[in-house]
Parts: C-alpha cells; sequence; structure tokens
C-alpha cells in the first residue's frame, strides 16, 4: 500500500504535469480533495524537498517536481508494451503536447544463405533482398557465424569490427524502410537550444537514432537533461515499426498513450 509521503509525491508530479506551475499545499489538497491538512502537506513537502524530490524557488512559492522525481515518476508509469497506435492520434498530440515521435518500419529480413562466386565475390541472400561484396576467406568465415541473423544485428557487428563494405551495402537497404517525424520543429528546437551537432542531427532526422535504441526509457545518452527519450516496438496499420517519442519530462505522456493506443 502507498504511503503518505509517496501519494503526495505522486499526486503533486501529476499536478505540476497537467498545470506546469509549482504547486502550493492549499491547492493540492482541493485539487485532489486530499484528506490531509494544509500544515501536513506542507510537512511532507518538506521532508521530500530534503531527500531530493522537490524544490522551491521561493520560499513563499509552491513546489515542483526535480528532475530525479520526474524520472523515477515516469519509470514506473511507461513501463508497458505497446500494440496497435493510431497515426492520426500521433499526429495531432505530437502538435498539442509538445512532442517529437519518430516511426521507422522494422523489416524482418535475415541472413539465409552466402554464396561464394568463384572466390572473387560473394552474395548475401537475405528474405527478400540480396547483396554482391569482394570476396575474402577471412570475411566469408566471419558472415557464416552470421546466418539467421537480423538485418540490424549484421549492420551493428559489421560497423563494430570495421566491415565498412558489408556495413555500406546492407545499410543502404535500412535506410529506404519507410521512416516519419512528426513534429520535426519540436525537434529542430531542441536541437537549437542544447546545440546538438551536425552528427547527432542527422542521425535523428535519418532515423539512425531507432537502428541504436532498444525499448524502453532513456534520461541521457540520446537526450539532454530534463528531457526523455522512450522506445516502443508497435504496429502501425500493418506494419511492424519501431517508435520513439522525445520531449520533456514534464510532458503528459500518459495521456499521450492513453490516447494513441488501439485496442
Amino acid at each position: 500500500m502507498i504511503d503518505k509521503k509517496e501519494f503526495l509525491l505522486q499526486s503533486i508530479i501529476k499536478a505540476y504535469i497537467e498545470h506546469c506551475e509549482p504547486i502550493g499545499s492549499s491547492q493540492l489538497k482541493s485539487m485532489y480533495d486530499i484528506t490531509y491538512s494544509p500544515a501536513t502537506i506542507r510537512g511532507y513537502f518538506k521532508k521530500l524537498g530534503d531527500e531530493g524530490f522537490l524544490a522551491q524557488e521561493h520560499v513563499s512559492s509552491g513546489r515542483t517536481p526535480t528532475t530525479e522525481a520526474l524520472r523515477q515518476y515516469w519509470l514506473n508509469k511507461l513501463n508497458f508494451k505497446l500494440d496497435y497506435v493510431d497515426e492520426k492520434a500521433i499526429d495531432y498530440l505530437a502538435n498539442e503536447i509538445g512532442l517529437s515521435v519518430f516511426i521507422q518500419e522494422q523489416k524482418s529480413d535475415v541472413l539465409q544463405n552466402i554464396l561464394n562466386v568463384e572466390n572473387r565475390y560473394m552474395i548475401l541472400e537475405f528474405t527478400s533482398f540480396a547483396v554482391t561484396i569482394k570476396y575474402s576467406d577471412a570475411l566469408y568465415r566471419f558472415l557464416s557465424d552470421m546466418i539467421s541473423l537480423e538485418l540490424a544485428h549484421i549492420v551493428s557487428i559489421s560497423k563494430q569490427v570495421g566491415a565498412l563494405e558489408i556495413y555500406e551495402q546492407v545499410n543502404q537497404y535500412l535506410q529506404n524502410k519507410n521512416f516519419h517525424i512528426y513534429n520535426t520543429k519540436e525537434f529542430f528546437s531542441l536541437a537549437l537550444r542544447y546545440n546538438f551537432d551536425e552528427k547527432t542531427v542527422n542521425d535523428f532526422l535519418k532515423g539512425n537514432i531507432l537502428d541504436s535504441c532498444e525499448e524502453g526509457l532513456y534520461f541521457d545518452r540520446i537526450v539532454p537533461e530534463g528531457y526523455i527519450a522512450i522506445c516502443h516496438h508497435c504496429k502501425l496499420g500493418d506494419l511492424d515499426t519501431k517508435m520513439l517519442v522525445v520531449g520533456e519530462l514534464s510532458k503528459d505522456y500518459e495521456f499521450f498513450y492513453n490516447k494513441i493506443s488501439m485496442v
């Protein structure tokens, strides 16, 4: 059972996300018809502030949740599987809430066979396409160990070991996947505010960022402090896709996912 302190923390975070302003004890009490007195709420606010979960800009002002508090809140709220999503709802809500959403088709091609053509070149046969590269004994042995691996894994491994011809040929096919950005303007605003370098901008705009993300939540590495990136595998119509949602921690992601999810 949730205790008073945790209940009040979740309540003030919810209120802050809804109103985007500091929340006072009396205001919180009236918002959610809380039975505790304003004095009791203020006492818990102080404890939460001492623990690093609430901040107060001025002595007389209300409290705001810290970055750490918001991270913990979303870690608990956004830990779910996503099935079918509504594209129109994504398009509308990304602009309405102020999020950037990146969606890329996931092709499940696997390496099925390698044909050695007179020790001159090799034909790599995937589920739905083939590529040709120069032959070498070492490369042939290397690729033989990757038969039955999915396309994205082969691209990642090839890049890591410096097998650039494989990486470039196969990655070119990956670049032809269906990819769309919803609310590009919000992403450019983020990129300018935090001075993203050219490579980072291109990784987002070309969908490369999705290739490096696994399903889950990101609070750093690909986003600056105070932001969150949420990666999900989901269905968009008949397509298997990977979706990356990026925005400030204070945005209402619970509302967003409730509205875009299709049962």
